[in-house]
């Protein structure tokens, strides 16, 4: 962390936060109510997960990761866009900055393994069925977990070790709610090309292959369930119809911001709160919704606190 007391620019202006008192109020209120939901729906989930002896699968366990996983997400970001709007302050100190960005990058590349996780134990699930346990048993799932800390950790600290050492000597206004370091390198006061497309190109390949595999093997659970059940696809569709619709929701904002050229600054601004407000709070409407077994279990709970009440 020395580099950073090399840079000349010591705080950097949020320019997305500079706007009306009326625009302020709404995007207070939108945050709040977003983040609240992310809070309530994952630690619910969570809890429900750790304390419901029913929903101990390999399936569930990763679920329970992934709802924590998007809270740490959502944390990252949208506190400090609700104190900033609050307080009528937008400036935000270059190593706050740089420590906001490695921990989106770590919970980003966390969240990306844990997906990876999930389509693998569908399609075991499914493909597989009668060796299902075996290929998840125990030791796989918490692999899968340290695997995507590690990968995550890694890919932002690669990129980190990059920026860091970058000269910054103004301007020092960033056009978004948040810092990230695609926008971080464009305020450098050196030949900022070379680092822009390593920058851009180490997260966009990480996204862009990860949401390739995680379509393939959606198709090739299709298929093999197309193939074993005569056509019937229904089965197959309302088992992966949620894992599908939270990869969508996850990766279109990414894949706008890495792997677009120069994504407009509006469009970039309205995906963010896409990616780490919506998305995270989404997630546990529709793994209930779609979850036959997070029902039944919400059901149980509702009942023991019924039943203990009239104890």
């Amino acid at each position: 962390m020395g580099g950073l007391n090399d840079s000349v620019v010591t705080e950097l202006v949020l320019l997305a936060l500079s706007c009306s008192a009326e625009k302020k109020l709404f995007l207070i209120l939108i945050c709040f109510l977003l983040y609240l939901g992310v809070i309530l729906g994952n630690l619910f989930i969570l809890v429900l997960v750790i304390f419901d002896s029913h929903l101990q699968s390999p399936m569930y366990f990763l679920l329970a990761n992934l709802s924590l996983i998007d809270v740490g997400l959502s944390s990252t970001t949208i506190p400090k866009i609700i104190s900033d709007l609050l307080n009528e302050y937008n400036v935000i100190s270059f190593q706050s900055c740089m420590t906001q960005i490695c921990f989106i990058h770590i919970m980003g590349g966390v969240e990306m393994v844990l997906l990876m996780a999930m389509a693998f134990d569908r399609c075991a699930a499914i493909c597989k069925p009668l060796h299902y346990l075996k290929i998840m048993n125990p030791k796989i799932c918490v692999s899968f977990v340290i695997a995507g800390w590690v990968i995550g950790v890694v890919h932002a600290m690669s990129q980190f070790a990059l920026v860091i050492n970058l000269p910054f000597c103004g301007p020092k206004k960033v056009d978004s709610f948040y810092c990230d370091f695609p926008k971080i390198v464009r305020l450098a006061c050196t030949d900022r090309a070379k680092y822009e497309f390593i920058v851009t190109a180490n997260s966009g390949f990480m996204t862009m292959g990860t949401f390739i595999l995680l379509i393939l093997s959606y198709v090739f659970i299709l298929i093999t369930v197309w193939k074993r059940s005569s056509g019937d696809l229904s089965k197959a569709f309302v088992t992966l119809s949620a894992h599908i619709t939270v990869v969508f929701l996850f990766f279109t904002p990414c894949m706008v911001f890495y792997v677009s050229p120069s994504p407009p600054p509006s469009l970039d601004k309205n995906l963010f709160i896409v990616d780490f407000a919506i998305t995270p709070a989404l997630n546990p409407v529709i793994y209930t919704l779609r979850n036959k077994d997070i029902r039944v279990a919400i059901k149980r709970l509702l009942k023991k606190r019924s039943y203990s009440k009239f104890c």
